[in-house]
């Protein structure tokens, strides 16, 4: 006798995004980092907060979002690790380009575990796991670069349609 898992159902109610956008809450998203809120709504909000520079505490948040250690991070960031540690003992801010890449890496995680219903560690798992739409890589491992995220992106808007993925 087969024993049946016992599965969470889809509950459209709970799916609140403009999927014509990929936005979440309409577009709004809020990354708590050193005791302040960094909120953006808009593209342009987005801009000048890289512009500004974020704090290297917020390459440690987005780890744990996606269940990835500090250094991997680090490795995919292309940060040495020293300059890491000064950066955070100096509460320093990052280039514009790595903020760039902490903040899409922020939106994909949103987006990923609103995809995957709000299981974390469904879209953990995921993360760590080779997909043919990706060419065989991890979803992970393409972290390094704005076009890999976007990529990770597109395989999660396929995903969420029902597509391959």
């Amino acid at each position: 006798m087969a024993v049946r898992e016992k599965h969470r159902s889809f509950d459209l109610k709970k799916r609140k995004r403009d999927t014509s956008i990929g936005m979440i809450n309409q577009g709004s998203y809020c990354l708590n980092v050193r005791k302040q809120k960094i909120t953006w709504d808009t593209d342009m909000d987005k801009i000048q907060i890289i512009r500004n520079g974020l704090p290297y505490e917020c390459i440690e948040a987005v780890g744990s979002m996606a269940a990835v250690p500090v250094k991997f991070m680090l490795e995919r960031m292309g940060i040495p690790q020293t300059t890491y540690n000064k950066g955070k003992r100096e509460a320093s801010l990052m280039s514009g380009r790595d903020s760039e890449i902490v903040l899409d890496l922020f939106e994909l995680m949103q987006f990923g575990v609103q995809v995957f219903n709000g299981e974390k560690e469904k879209f953990q798992r995921w993360l760590k796991k080779t997909n043919i739409s990706l060419g065989n890589q991890t979803p992970e491992s393409l972290f390094d670069s704005i076009t890999g995220i976007q990529e990770v992106k597109n395989c999660l808007n396929r995903l969420e349609f029902g597509n391959f993925a």
